[in-house]
């Protein structure tokens, strides 16, 4: 006797077999995020923060992890982490509400900085107030856009406009702005410590502080996280603590 399958047989195996490659598909997803790291990892990071302190972090971790391989792309602008392909990016400062996931590894000081030349012809500003009557140095990328955030030594907050001569949008190109004696900058210490130490900038106001500029760590949104880019999440973070316990804060330098 011949035996035909009916229609609603048809079905009700075409929806076991889907349900079961679905379920296999799930057990290699499940088994590759608990396997070791491996594979390449696309990653986007400010270029400053690359140059001077991601780039050594990077090669000490493709060192302990040699089966993953890194593609880094250093660029101040936020990238688009899923249409344009990447695992993760390492972003700096006020992040957007979105549905990425975000994780903070760190944080940077803020620093106003200017030339010495500039504070011999303008003269130091003594307090929040006459700030405002320098040259303001804009960072285009800031969360804030021209408005700078400051808190005196009492707690009293004050915003000022950044209304210099120059906007750029690399933190790098506005220290060497600040240097030649265009006006102050605000910028992270990681960029402004070794013109500090070399006196080509000083510090100024040290009592108006700048709040500090988080260092998040941002990956597109999901359950669950490769190896591969947790490992090297929790390695950046591990690396970012070590030195912020190893070095002391900018401000001192040019105390």
């Amino acid at each position: 006797m011949r035996v035909s399958p009916t229609e609603i047989g048809l079905a009700y195996y075409d929806r076991v077999a889907r349900v079961l490659a679905d379920a296999s598909e799930a057990d290699a997803v499940a088994a590759s995020l608990q396997g070791a790291p491996r594979g390449e990892l696309r990653i986007s990071a400010p270029q400053s923060f690359g140059v001077l302190r991601l780039a050594p972090i990077v090669a000490d971790f493709l060192s302990e992890y040699p089966e993953v391989t890194a593609h880094v792309t250093l660029d101040d602008r936020f990238v688009e982490l899923i249409s344009e392909g990447f695992d993760l990016a390492i972003r700096i400062g006020t992040l957007e509400d979105s549905s990425l996931r975000a994780r903070k590894i760190g944080e940077a000081e803020t620093v106003l900085v200017a030339s010495p030349e500039y504070l011999s012809r303008m003269g130091a500003p003594e307090d929040i107030d006459t700030l405002s009557e320098h040259a303001l140095l804009h960072y285009s990328y800031l969360a804030s856009g021209r408005s700078w955030r400051l808190v005196s030594a009492n707690g009293a907050e004050k915003t000022l406009r950044a209304g210099g001569s120059l906007t750029v949008n690399n933190g790098s190109a506005l220290l060497s702005a600040a240097e030649k004696g265009l006006g102050v900058a605000m910028l992270p210490d990681f960029i402004v410590e070794e013109s500090l130490a070399a006196g080509r900038v000083s510090a100024i106001l040290p009592d108006a502080t700048p709040e500090p500029m988080g260092i998040w760590a941002v990956t597109p949104p999901g359950r669950f996280m490769q190896p591969k880019i947790r490992a090297f999440v929790d390695y950046v973070a591990r690396a970012l603590r070590r030195e912020a316990v190893q070095e002391p804060l900018v401000r001192t330098a040019a105390e």
